[in-house]
C-alpha cells in the first residue's frame, strides 16, 4: 500500500505553483525564499525532496532519475509563512498534489560516524558570539569557517562531505568557533592511496584531530529513512 502521512496531505498549499522543466545545459541549482514565494531553479526532485522532508541523501530512497528529471519552480503562498517549517509542510503537499508522490519512513541500520573529543583534547575556540552562521566552499580544497555552532551543528556539516551519517557523541553543549580544511572526501580511495602530490591537503579525518582536537570513529546506527513509494516523472498541468 502506498503511503503518505496524515501531515503532508493536510498540509497548507502554495496559492499558486509554476513547474516547468529546466534548462538540460543549465548548471548549478538554487533556492531562495522571500516573503510568501519560494523560488527554485534548475532543482532536481531528489534536491526537492531534501528541502521539504529536511533529509539528507543518504537517508532518502527512491527512483535513480530523480536527480536527473530537473524543474524550475516558482510558487506563491496565500500568505508569508510564519515559520520555515510551514513553507516545507507546502512544499511536501506541492510534490503530492503535482507528482503524485507517495512515501512512507522506516528505521534501517547504516554505518555511521561518530564525532568524539580526541584523546589529545578539544583545539575549538568557545565563541562569545550571540549569532552563528557558517561556509563551506570546496574546490581542490574543502574549507569549513563557522562561527557559534554546536558540534551537533559540526556533525551535521561533516555528514554532507562524507555523505553519510555523522552523530555527535562529545557530551559538549557549548558554542564553538571553527576553522578546518581538507581534501575532499573519496570514499573509494583508502588513506595510503591518496598522494601528497595529487592533494597536499590533509584528509578530513586528519584535518580534525590535527586543526579542531575531534575524531570520527566508525560504527553502525539507526537512520530513519525517507522511502519513495511512487512518484510520477512529469507533474500534472501548472
Amino acid at each position: 500500500m502506498l503511503v503518505c502521512v496524515s501531515l503532508c496531505v493536510r498540509a497548507q498549499s502554495f496559492e499558486v505553483a509554476s513547474i516547468k522543466p529546466a534548462d538540460p545545459s543549465a548548471y548549478g541549482s538554487s533556492a531562495r525564499s522571500t516573503p510568501g514565494q519560494f523560488v527554485m531553479e534548475n532543482m532536481s526532485l531528489k534536491e526537492w525532496m531534501e528541502i521539504a522532508f529536511d533529509v539528507k541523501d543518504f537517508s532518502l530512497a527512491g527512483p535513480p532519475w530523480l536527480d536527473s528529471a530537473r524543474f524550475n519552480v516558482t510558487a506563491r503562498a496565500p500568505e508569508p509563512a510564519a515559520k520555515w517549517a510551514v513553507t516545507q509542510a507546502m512544499l511536501r503537499n506541492l510534490l503530492v498534489e503535482r507528482f503524485k508522490m507517495a512515501f512512507h519512513r522506516e528505521p534501517k541500520m547504516l554505518p555511521a560516524y561518530v564525532l568524539v573529543v580526541d584523546k589529545k583534547g578539544l583545539k575549538l575556540t568557545p565563541s562569545t558570539a550571540t549569532e552563528g552562521n557558517s561556509n563551506t566552499s570546496e574546490g581542490r580544497v574543502v574549507r569549513i569557517t563557522a562561527t557559534h555552532v554546536t558540534l551537533a551543528d559540526l556533525a551535521d556539516m561533516l555528514s554532507q562531505q562524507l555523505r553519510g551519517p555523522v552523530k555527535d557523541s562529545t557530551g559538549l553543549t557549548g558554542y564553538y568557533n571553527v576553522k578546518l580544511q581538507y581534501a575532499p572526501y573519496d570514499a573509494a580511495a583508502s588513506e595510503s592511496a591518496r598522494s601528497k602530490e595529487d592533494n597536499p591537503a590533509s584528509s578530513v579525518f586528519a584535518a580534525l584531530q590535527e586543526q579542531a582536537g575531534l575524531k570520527l570513529e566508525t560504527r553502525k546506527t539507526q537512520v530513519d529513512i525517507l522511502v519513495i513509494d511512487h512518484i510520477e516523472r512529469q507533474p500534472s498541468e501548472n
